[in-house]
C-alpha cells in the first residue's frame, strides 16, 4: 500500500492508496515543532483505526509547503517504517511542462494538483484550491502548466477582521441565509462567503478570456464544497486531488 502525505500550511492531510483504491483519509494540524515521533505516534494510531499496521505500508511519497516538515517526515519513515518517501520537489518527474518564468518558484502542491486534475479531466482546466490561500492553476490542453493566481484565503481574511477590527467577532464560516446580513456575524458571513465567491468567478472568467476556450474548473481544499455550493463556475469537487496526484507521480519514478 501507498500512504501519500499533503503537508499543507495549516492542514496536513494522508491517505492510504490500496492499488488505484483510497481506502482511508485522515487530517491533522500542521505544526513545524512536532517531532517525528510525535507525528508517528499520530499516524500509527490512524492507521490501526482503520485496521492497518506499518507492514502494510511498502510505500510513501509527500508533498510539502512546510520545508522542514520535510526533514521531520523523512526520518518518520526511516524510522517506523523502513522506507523512503518519494518527496515532490526539483528532480521529481512530473510529466508537467512549467511556463512559469521561473519554474522553481511554483509550489510542489500545485504541480501535484496539476497532475491530478489533467489525468482525471483533460485540458484544458483550471483549478482553484481553497484552502489557508485560494489559489489557481491553469493547465493548458496539452498537459502544460502555465501560471495562475494567488489570493488570501477565507479562513485568513476572515481571522485578519477579527484581529484587525476591534468590533468584529470570531465567526463560524457556514453558508450565508442571506447577502444583506441583518447581524453582524449575518453581514461578516455574506462579505466573505459571497465575496471570495465573488472572487472566485472573477478570476476564473479573466482565465478563461486569456485562454481563449472553455475550461474545465475543478476545486479542492477545506471550503471548496462550501464555496462550490454558491457558485456555478465550479464544475467538480474533488477533495482528495493532491493525494491522487501524488499517487501518480509515485507511479511516475517507481521505475
Amino acid at each position: 500500500m501507498l500512504l501519500a502525505i499533503d503537508i499543507g500550511n495549516t492542514d496536513t492531510t494522508l491517505g492510504v492508496f490500496d492499488g488505484e483504491e483510497l481506502r482511508a483519509t485522515w487530517h491533522m494540524a500542521t505544526s513545524v515543532h512536532r517531532m517525528a515521533d510525535e507525528y508517528a505516534a499520530l499516524l500509527l494510531n490512524l492507521l490501526r483505526h482503520q485496521g492497518l499496521e506499518i507492514a502494510d505500508i511498502k510505500e510513501a511519497a509527500l508533498c510539502s509547503v512546510a520545508p522542514p516538515l520535510i526533514t521531520t517526515f523523512e526520518e518518520l519513515f526511516q524510522r517506523y517504517f523502513k522506507i523512503t518517501p518519494l518527496v515532490v520537489g526539483s528532480g521529481v518527474k512530473t510529466g508537467v511542462r512549467i511556463r512559469m518564468d521561473n519554474p522553481r518558484e511554483v509550489g510542489a502542491d500545485r504541480i501535484v494538483n496539476a497532475v491530478a486534475a489533467h489525468h482525471l479531466y483533460g485540458g484544458p482546466v483550471i483549478i482553484t484550491d481553497v484552502g489557508t490561500a485560494t489559489t489557481f492553476d491553469t493547465v493548458s490542453r496539452e498537459g502544460d502548466y502555465l501560471g495562475g493566481a494567488i489570493a488570501p484565503g477565507i479562513a485568513t481574511g476572515a481571522e485578519a477582521l477579527f484581529i484587525q477590527a476591534a468590533m468584529l467577532p470570531r465567526i463560524e464560516l457556514t453558508h450565508p441565509k442571506r447577502a444583506i446580513g441583518t447581524s453582524t456575524v449575518g453581514a461578516m458571513q455574506s462579505g466573505i462567503i459571497f465575496g471570495y465567491v465573488g472572487l472566485i468567478e472573477g478570476i476564473v472568467a479573466r482565465i478563461g478570456q486569456e485562454l481563449g476556450e472553455k475550461a474545465k474548473v475543478v476545486a479542492t481544499g477545506g471550503y471548496a464544497a462550501l464555496i462550490a455550493k454558491e457558485t456555478k463556475v465550479i464544475d467538480v469537487v474533488e477533495p482528495n486531488l493532491t493525494l491522487i496526484g501524488l499517487r501518480l507521480i509515485y507511479l511516475m519514478n517507481k521505475a
